[in-house]
């Protein structure tokens, strides 16, 4: 399958997801905020559909509509008197209804939408794969040479403000890379299946470790090991790569579950 460049595209596309998921998921999972990246992940829907409507690369749109929604939660958190959970849902339906709406408004949306909510990891291009080291590349920076500062705000933002941590602005950079790791994944796996590929690496390394460190290396290792798997095993029983990496990874934690009890 090496013979064709779109394989060998995503072949890269995963592995480089792979580096970007096993950070940010931990970052999330650590943190709690898994409903939180999955309000961002659907709200992102209202970004693509508008730009889809105006002509414009529809990953733009997810992206700033992403940013947007990570920097208003995070404001609504500390300076509303909304409940997260209720401030995070409202964000997610509107972000759904703009992004249906102007769908609908657009011409031939149908098979564009199922790109977008399923994913299409064969579709990834060099421009993608540009974006993606690039992203990858500054999240390892990030955690190589701030791996403290993220610990402290991860575990304890009050014990990381006393010990003079501009908390505020870490929490700012993370929701940033949040949205950037999600939209980037998108692409691969999907609005629907993206929350997987954030989470359930995390799970399958908490079994065997708790240190976070070691949940970094673990997550990207599982995530790089199940899509690739999953995307081969997609080519050979011509199935949606998507969702075999979704689901080799959840057959990953079962079998560990399983083997373990």
């Amino acid at each position: 399958m090496l013979q064709f460049g779109f394989m060998q595209n995503a072949l890269l596309g995963v592995v480089l997801i792979s580096i970007i998921a096993g950070i940010i998921g931990t970052v999330i999972v650590v943190r709690r905020k898994v409903f939180v990246a999955g309000g961002i992940t659907h709200a992102s829907f209202g970004g693509i559909g508008i730009a889809y409507y105006l002509g414009i690369n529809p990953l733009i749109g997810a992206f700033l509509f992403a940013v947007t929604t990570a920097l208003s939660i995070d404001m609504l958190e500390k300076k509303s008197k909304i409940r997260p959970d209720s401030a995070i849902a409202m964000l997610w339906s509107l972000g759904m209804a703009i992004g249906l709406i102007f769908m609908f408004l657009s011409p031939g949306y149908s098979a564009n939408l199922m790109g977008f909510m399923f994913g299409d990891i064969l579709s990834i291009s060099t421009s993608d794969l540009i974006g993606s080291a690039c992203i990858a590349g500054a999240l390892s920076l990030l955690v190589i040479f701030y791996y403290r500062p993220l610990l402290y705000v991860s575990f304890s933002p009050d014990f990381a403000r006393l010990s003079g941590l501009r908390v505020g602005l870490i929490e700012s950079v993370i929701s940033i890379f949040t949205a950037l790791g999600i939209v980037v994944a998108i692409k691969a796996v999907g609005i629907v299946l993206v929350l997987s590929l954030f989470t359930i690496p995390q799970a399958i390394s908490g079994i065997f470790t708790h240190n976070m460190k070691n949940i970094f290396i673990f997550s990207i290792l599982v995530a790089m090991a199940a899509g690739l798997v999953g995307l081969m095993a997609s080519y050979y029983i011509d199935l949606p790569a998507g969702a075999v990496i979704t689901a080799t990874l959840a057959l990953v934690m079962v079998g560990i579950k399983i083997v373990r009890r």
